[in-house]
């Protein structure tokens, strides 16, 4: 379990594809205390680090990670927020945080709010899936590359989330441009809630 309180911005140093994998090797200001086993939420996506030299670390995507998540646009040189798990009796200053990426979104504007930022996101309206929990509402929790932050503004598929410029410097949201993807993971909470009504009604 994760926070959504990023620790640090890791730098992707090499990408390796083994068959249907890929193994990314990423610098890291506490890339030295990590341990092989060891799990990190990636842009919001729980992976094991399989080795560790010096301050980097290796660490494996399968497909359906790849394919659900913006890992798979990752290229050498991109920053990537990363947090370790949440230690047993630690703060938890965001929220409930999986590092299960639900699916992707895009940012389709950018703010300037004098001194913070307010981004745009739009993630595909499915009726199905809003049914079981994946949508924001409003002053609730979203997850974003692994960020905690509370939305705004949320409609059927759109929402906005406000950033100061501590966030805005010490994550990879100084990176994202319009049309850059981003993942996403909706508040557990809303998605138990949603899976309750869901045997409640029938």
């Amino acid at each position: 379990m994760f926070s959504g309180i990023i620790e640090a911005v890791a730098t992707v140093i090499a990408i390796e594809r083994d068959q249907e994998n890929v193994n990314f090797t990423l610098r890291c200001p506490f890339g030295h205390e990590l341990q092989p086993a060891q799990s990190l939420a990636h842009n919001g996506v729980c992976l094991t680090v399989v080795s560790v030299e010096g301050d980097t670390y290796t660490t494996t995507a399968m497909r359906e990670t790849l394919e659900r998540s913006n890992l798979g646009d990752l290229q050498v040189g991109d920053e990537v927020n990363v947090e370790r798990s949440m230690p047993i009796g630690g703060r938890l200053d965001g929220h409930i945080v999986q590092g299960h990426v639900d699916e992707t979104a895009l940012c389709t504007a950018i703010e300037d709010a004098e001194g913070s930022y307010v981004y745009t996101f739009d993630y595909p309206e499915n009726a199905e899936m809003a049914r079981h929990g994946y949508f924001t509402v409003d002053k609730g929790s979203v997850t974003v590359n692994g960020v905690s932050l509370t939305v705004c503004q949320p409609t059927d598929h759109t929402f906005q989330v406000n950033i100061i410029p501590f966030t805005f410097e010490h994550t990879n949201f100084h990176a994202i441009r319009v049309g850059t993807r981003v993942n996403l993971e909706f508040d557990i909470l809303g998605k138990i809630l949603s899976r309750l009504h869901h045997f409640e009604s029938r």
